[in-house]
């Protein structure tokens, strides 16, 4: 669980992001989330765009995305979600 500190500098670690997943008309699944789960491991912070023809709530992709990840919803503004995940091999960001 991040403590209102670190969701502060990780949202201003993520301000610079372009986000690299889309959730379209499909919205969640089980590929999204395994390449996902890829990406967190390399990058430990990542942008997700919600596109308009997705038929979920962006809330409820969100938490579909942080349970299939296991990762930690930072921001969730307009259509773009902000995820962090910790990196077991590619340590880079050090949280205060």
């Amino acid at each position: 669980m991040l403590t209102g500190k670190q969701k502060r500098f990780l949202r201003s670690q993520a301000h610079h992001l372009n986000p690299i997943f889309q959730v379209g008309k499909g919205g969640v699944n089980e590929n999204m989330i395994k390449q996902i789960s890829e990406a967190l491991e390399v990058r430990e912070l990542i942008k997700v765009s919600i596109l308009q023809n997705c038929e979920e709530d962006k809330d409820t992709v969100a938490n579909a995305l942080v349970e299939g990840t296991d990762a930690e919803l930072v921001q969730v503004i307009g259509n773009t979600i902000v995820l962090y995940k910790e990196s077991s091999e590619h340590k880079e960001i050090i949280l205060p």
